[in-house]
């Protein structure tokens, strides 16, 4: 028997964790093609028609609309026999496909990482205290100073810098945004206090190598300690007594900010897809959705008179379109027994 179906704009990718062949978790799939997420290893997920697609489609025209694992687990299920004959080379797909940038929706609501709601409390005491020039002066040191600091308990920090949450914000994204540095040197004996001050903190790349941030913002919380002794940072810190986004190895701009705007973290409702990646030889890879059109021609070994039942199993369903894969248009266009 031969089924024959034609599609059009079948989505040949998956944004949800997990698998369609067994049961939901309690909360549902999650969702990997947010910008942030899609970065993380294999969470570009690409999709082809493949065995279980066709079954989900057989059972669709038959009018059974279950989960195809439910499906499967029915005593009775109908095509038992079918799956065990069915080989992949039963499939033929004949598809054109595209590449098309498109906006996923998250219903999640995820956080932007990067933006914030409300108004900016410049005047914020974290800013305007007499602490405040030696607290946040420390990110506008240079290196060199800086090592100096961290080595020299005496060392005085003193920024005329205007200080707000949005010029601190800006100078931390700056030094998030330079290139990690080579441990040598100063810079070793710097890290080696850092270690001993902060024993449960891994400050080094995969290369071996420290981002310029961490060393910036482990600096802040030696800062901390210091001022501490003179002065009330009540202010300044979170009922943790640390900073707000800011932890010893680097900086969520969307926390910090939370701590000085009136409304809440801005919240992300979608996204286009869209990944970026950098592979030898290559260059910069650029992947967005596919889409594909084209025919699908299913060939069943089955006898005779199982045929005669499956097509008037299908012609009494009436399916007349149905997905393929996810989105997209199909049809049965022929069925010869």
């Amino acid at each position: 028997m031969q089924i024959i179906i034609e599609y059009e704009s079948s989505w040949r990718n998956s944004f949800l964790d997990g698998s369609n062949n067994e049961p939901l978790p309690k909360g549902g799939r999650n969702f990997i093609a947010s910008m942030t997420t899609l970065k993380q290893e294999g969470n570009y997920k690409k999709r082809t028609i493949s065995k279980d697609t066709v079954m989900g489609i057989l059972n669709r025209l038959i009018g059974d609309q279950r989960k195809l694992y439910q499906a499967r687990q029915d005593e009775n299920y109908y095509f038992t026999e079918v799956e065990k004959a069915l080989q992949e080379s039963d499939i033929v797909d004949q598809a054109l496909n595209s590449n098309e940038m498109v906006y996923i929706r998250n219903v999640s609501g995820s956080e932007d990482q990067n933006s914030f709601t409300g108004e900016i409390k410049a005047n914020d005491p974290a800013f305007k205290s007499e602490y405040s020039p030696q607290l946040w002066g420390v990110l506008y040191l240079d290196l060199e100073d800086l090592i100096h600091f961290i080595m020299d308990e005496n060392f005085i920090v003193n920024s005329r810098v205007e200080l707000d949450p949005i010029s601190v914000c800006g100078r931390i994204e700056f030094l998030s945004s330079e290139k990690p540095i080579n441990v040598e040197d100063k810079v070793k004996d710097a890290l080696d206090i850092l270690n001993m001050k902060f024993k449960d903190i891994n400050y080094l790349n995969a290369k071996g190598l420290m981002p310029l941030v961490s060393l910036y913002a482990s600096a802040l919380y030696l800062q901390i300690e210091r001022l501490s002794i003179s002065y009330d940072l009540t202010n300044a810190l979170t009922r943790s007594g640390g900073l707000s986004g800011i932890s010893k190895r680097g900086f969520t701009k969307k926390d910090f900010m939370k701590q000085y705007t009136t409304g809440p973290k801005k919240l992300v409702w979608g996204n286009p897809y869209l990944l970026k990646e950098k592979k030898k030889g290559e260059g910069e890879v650029v992947s967005v959705l596919t889409k594909a059109s084209g025919k699908l021609t299913i060939n069943l070994n089955i006898s005779k008179e199982q045929a005669r039942d499956l097509e008037e199993k299908i012609e009494n369903a009436g399916v007349s379109s149905f997905y393929l894969g996810k989105k997209g248009l199909a049809y049965v266009t022929d069925i010869r027994p």
